[in-house]
């Protein structure tokens, strides 16, 4: 590359929760540069969880939490051409990578859920993730399942 990396920037903590990954997945769901609605979106979401939670030990930040690590995925597919044809080559992803591949994935299955106010949606894809089931949960088993099978093509590594 013939530009320097651009350097990161500092991700200030949330208001409520005093926490950066949720300004991370706030930001991720944010439109239009409206970060007061998706912050009321996220809370307005945590305190569906906190209602429909039956696990009493968790609080609603830690089961949010929880299922975030449930769809982070640990590998990944890359596709890499050697000769004519096209490999797809599994590969560990950086840590970073995977937080924010899971808010992504979270965050889409979340809107396109069938509740009518996208908090009901993110809550019930929350809960539905924290308990092992749901679109974003099978989506990281289907990325795990490709990279299984593509295991042949690991020496082609980059």
């Amino acid at each position: 590359m013939r530009k320097r990396q651009a350097k990161k920037r500092p991700i200030l903590p949330d208001p409520k929760f005093n926490d950066q990954l949720v300004t991370r997945f706030v930001n991720m769901m944010m439109w239009d540069g409206k970060k007061s609605v998706a912050y009321k979106i996220f809370y307005d979401a945590i305190d569906i969880i906190a209602q429909k939670n039956p696990n009493e030990e968790k609080t609603p930040l830690e089961v949010w939490k929880d299922a975030l690590t449930n769809v982070m995925p640990h590998v990944e597919v890359r596709s890499r051409r050697v000769g004519g044809a096209t490999f797809q080559i599994p590969m560990q992803i950086r840590p970073d990578r995977k937080i924010s591949t899971a808010m992504k994935w979270l965050i889409n299955f979340a809107r396109k859920r069938n509740e009518k106010s996208m908090s009901q949606k993110l809550a019930g894809e929350v809960l539905s993730a924290f308990n092992e089931e749901g679109a974003a949960v099978k989506k990281r088993v289907d990325t795990h399942k490709m990279a299984e099978a593509n295991k042949a093509f690991s020496h082609f590594r980059f």
